[in-house]
C-alpha cells in the first residue's frame, strides 16, 4: 500500500485539493495527517478540504495531543518504543484515551521507531530521543518484536521527514521476518526507486511526504511502483 504524509503546516493551502485529486487518480491507498509542529486551524483545513475532493482514508499522524480530529477516519496511536521518553511511551496516551474514545475514531495501536537518517530531523528534537542506528539491524528487529509482543498493531519504522538515508533494505527485510504485524516504512523516500526498494524488502505499507510537497508528479510515479505486480 502507498500513503502520502501532508503536514498540512508545511503544503499551502491551495494544494490540499489538488493533491487529493491527484491521488484519487493515482489509486493512492491512505492519507496520512499531521506533523510535528501544527495548529488545530490548519488541521480542520486540510481534513475538510481533502474530504471534499476525495473519499481515500484520512489517518491522524500525530505529533502532538492537540492533533486529535474528529474529521478524519482513524489516528495512529503512537508510542515511540524505540526512545525511552516515558511521555513518548505511554504518558501523551493516558491524557488522550478520554478523548479519542468519544472521538469514534478507529484506534491503531503503532510501535513508532526512529531510525537514524544522516540529518538531525525535527521529529528527534521534538521527542527528545535518540534514533537506532542507520546499521544495527538486530537493534530494530528486537525493538520490533518486543512492540509486537506488546500487543501493538503496527511497526512504523521511521527515517523521519527530510531524511538524507532512507531506513536500509536490509533493515526492512529483517523486521519483517520477525513479526507478524504489518511493517510501515518512511523517511527519505523521495524517487520511486527507493519507494520499490522499500516495497521489494518487505513494507506493507510505504509513506512518502516531503518529496510530494515538492513535487506532485511523483504521486503517480511513485504509485506505480508500489503497487506493480
Amino acid at each position: 500500500m502507498f500513503a502520502i504524509l501532508i503536514d498540512p503546516e508545511k503544503m499551502h493551502h491551495n494544494g490540499f485539493s489538488t493533491i487529493a485529486r491527484k491521488a484519487n487518480d493515482a489509486k493512492v491507498d491512505l492519507f496520512l495527517i499531521g506533523g510535528s509542529l501544527l495548529s488545530a486551524d490548519v488541521m480542520d483545513e486540510c481534513l475538510r478540504e481533502i474530504r471534499a475532493e476525495s473519499e481515500i482514508p484520512l489517518i491522524i499522524f500525530p505529533g502532538s495531543l492537540f492533533q486529535i480530529n474528529k474529521a478524519a477516519d482513524a489516528i495512529l496511536f503512537l508510542s515511540l518504543i524505540s526512545g525511552r521518553n516515558p511521555d513518548m511511551l505511554i504518558g501523551n496516551h493516558v491524557i488522550a484515551a478520554p478523548y479519542l474514545r468519544e472521538s469514534k475514531l478507529e484506534i491503531i495501536p503503532t510501535g513508532y521507531m526512529l531510525i537514524e537518517s544522516g540529518v538531525a530531523t525535527t521529529v528527534l528534537y521534538m521527542s527528545g530521543t535518540f534514533p537506532i542506528p542507520h546499521y544495527k539491524d538486530e537493534i530494530a528487529v528486537n525493538t520490533a518484536m518486543a512492540g509486537e509482543m506488546l500487543g501493538l498493531k503496527m511497526i512504523y519504522l521511521d527515517a523521519g521527514s527530510g531524511a538524507t538515508m532512507p531506513v536500509s533494505a536490509s533493515m526492512i527485510s529483517k523486521v519483517k521476518e520477525a513479526i507478524r504485524v504489518p511493517l510501515v516504512v518512511g523517511g527519505g523516500i523521495n524517487t520511486p526507486e527507493k519507494a520499490y526498494q522499500a516495497r521489494k524488502a518487505g513494507a506493507d505499507l510505504i509513506v512518502v511526504g516531503n518529496a510530494i510537497e515538492k513535487d506532485f508528479n511523483l504521486i503517480d510515479e511513485i504509485s506505480s511502483c508500489v503497487h506493480e505486480n
